[in-house]
């Protein structure tokens, strides 16, 4: 029987190159849970991991004994993508390479955008997608047309934006980026389920968040210039259920900054 998602804790075969084991950590910010890929290049021994997780000692030893590792790569910063680079490392021994230089390990160095990570047979490209947060990347595989997006573009749903470090204006940038790479690419997403066409849904993401922001000045208008981001959460999601409220206020917190900016 083929498995679709989600299926905790088992080895989801993908494409012929790409497979995911999503780990068992559902939430609010996580949905299904984060999904961890593995890419391996046919007739190959090893492979490449994408984000390993969240510090869960039965999911990332079940990702290690998929190995040998040869690399390990990370879209972003956040916990449940993160928290276990450091086991995962023990484990596989695996150089870990990351944007920001605090998961890095083994000997990996800093990601850079536009770079070409030729690794286990697989021939692996560095886009740069901030937004999210600020050191958000994307990876696309050669030969297959895929784009594993982290949290950039999800499964369901839309991105909450951080507000510690995320920015709307390179958000948009980002999903003009991922939408110029063209259509006949599938997203791999950090959360939820693979979609088959970027091009779409890149689209789709673009077409929300300018309705959002423009929700949001209509907002401020009635509200007037020094209104809340949870009175604009308020005014703006009044049909979204209230228990998701703090993460649209996160997100909101970034359109707001994005609206008051010198221009």
């Amino acid at each position: 029987m083929t498995l679709a998602h989600p299926a905790y804790g088992q080895v989801r075969a993908v494409t012929p190159i790409v497979s995911v084991v999503l780990e068992n950590n559902p939430g609010m910010m996580t949905l299904d849970g984060t999904n961890t890929w593995i890419l391996r290049a046919p007739g190959r021994d090893e492979c490449v991991v994408v984000d390993p997780g969240d510090q869960d000692e039965e999911h990332l030893a079940r990702i290690a004994a998929l190995g040998p590792v040869a690399m390990t790569l990370i879209t972003h910063r956040h916990v449940d993508h993160t928290g276990g680079v450091q086991r995962f490392f023990e484990l596989t021994g695996a150089a870990v390479r990351s944007v920001d230089p605090e998961f890095l390990r083994g000997g990996g160095e800093p990601l850079v955008d536009g770079e070409i990570i030729d690794v286990a047979g697989l021939t692996i490209s560095v886009v740069a997608t901030p937004g999210h947060t600020r050191d958000s990347v994307s990876f696309t595989v050669e030969g297959e047309g895929t784009v594993l997006t982290g949290d950039t573009i999800l499964g369901r749903g839309t991105t909450v934006l951080d507000d510690s470090d995320g920015d709307l204006g390179d958000y948009l940038s980002s999903l003009r980026r991922l939408l110029d790479l063209g259509p006949g690419h599938r997203v791999m997403p950090g959360h939820g389920p693979e979609l088959p066409d970027l091009h779409t849904v890149a689209r789709q993401y673009l077409d929300h968040r300018e309705e959002r922001l423009a929700q949001v000045q209509a907002a401020i208008a009635d509200l007037g210039e020094e209104a809340t981001a949870r009175e604009v959460v308020e005014h703006v999601y009044s049909d979204v259920d209230p228990q998701l409220w703090p993460a649209a206020e996160k997100s909101v917190n970034v359109q707001l900054a994005y609206l008051r900016a010198p221009n």
